[in-house]
């Protein structure tokens, strides 16, 4: 087995079938090897440039590379559709009010599975499971005017101290650019 936890690449069988090892297995073993040359680097919570980063949790975006971001910058707060709900609304009420963030970028992308979704997802699943999910899908298909509602969500929480500085983009996976949103558009 190799020290990484990616599949190979000319690889189309899944995981269980490359000596019995899923992908969690591999993480693991993965995780033994980083551990093994891992030195605390002795910092603090409180990210260094105070600045909170919710987006999206496709996979195509590697944030710290896209933003030239090093351990210990930021906190990064990512979920289906980097939309702003309540639970991103605690993380970054915890994230500004216990560590002393007082920045906020948003980052949505092109090509969302979002954007392909309806709120027909949870009757969907409520139809199979016997039971409606307490979320919304946050489903959108304008992505940019999905970034203008989070940027709002963030600029009209009460519980948010800091909104001077609350920045929308959208990150297009092909390119690897950010393109702000203005807010009044």
């Amino acid at each position: 087995m190799t020290t990484s936890a990616h599949l190979p690449a000319d690889s189309a069988a899944a995981p269980e079938a490359l000596g019995g090892d899923t992908v969690i297995d591999r993480l693991v073993a993965a995780n033994r090897e980083y551990a093994a040359r891992f030195t605390d680097p002795g910092m603090d919570a409180r990210p260094v440039l105070r600045v909170a980063v919710v987006a999206c949790m496709d996979a195509r975006l590697d944030l710290h590379a896209a933003l030239g971001l090093e351990l210990g910058d930021c906190h990064t707060i990512r979920n289906a559709g980097g939309v702003v709900t309540d639970d991103t609304i605690r993380s970054l009420t915890i994230s500004q009010r216990a560590l002393g963030t007082r920045s906020v970028i948003l980052i949505h992308h092109t090509g969302c599975g979002l954007e392909n979704l309806t709120e027909d997802f949870r009757h969907e699943l409520e139809d199979e499971v016997g039971q409606r999910p307490a979320w919304a899908v946050e489903a959108f298909r304008d992505v940019d005017q999905d970034v203008r509602q989070s940027m709002q969500r963030v600029r009209t929480n009460p519980f948010l101290p800091h909104k001077d500085d609350v920045r929308g983009f959208v990150f297009d996976v092909h390119t690897g650019l950010l393109r702000e949103i203005d807010p009044a558009s």
